[in-house]
């Protein structure tokens, strides 16, 4: 794993890009990996994701939602901004089943 090289030393000014990072993970590995995400932006770095994992999206500081479907029915940008706010008036297929996440989330 070439990103553990990277988090003993400061990230200012590096820009890491993940796609589809939680593919083939197991849900507890996911919350690792949102750790090590964690750990690269204390350290300065910026995170980019394109992901369809929504424990990665309810965690992220930031939605682009692009859509409204995938191929050549999407590409436009549906939503965007926290996820926080986002759920408040889901504007979007990806928002609504964010809201529903955050909802479960609280129901445990």
């Amino acid at each position: 794993m070439k990103l553990t090289s990277n988090m003993r030393r400061s990230q200012d000014n590096t820009l890491f890009v993940f796609d589809e990072p939680s593919v083939g993970l197991h849900p507890l590995d996911v919350h690792v990996l949102l750790k090590v995400f964690s750990q690269l932006i204390d350290q300065g770095a910026t995170v980019i994701m394109i992901t369809h994992d929504l424990d990665l999206m309810a965690n992220s500081d930031y939605l682009i939602d692009m859509g409204p479907r995938g191929g050549d029915q999407g590409g436009r940008i549906v939503a965007e901004g926290r996820p926080q706010e986002l759920i408040k008036q889901p504007t979007s297929l990806t928002t609504k089943y964010l809201q529903k996440h955050f909802e479960n989330y609280q129901n445990k």
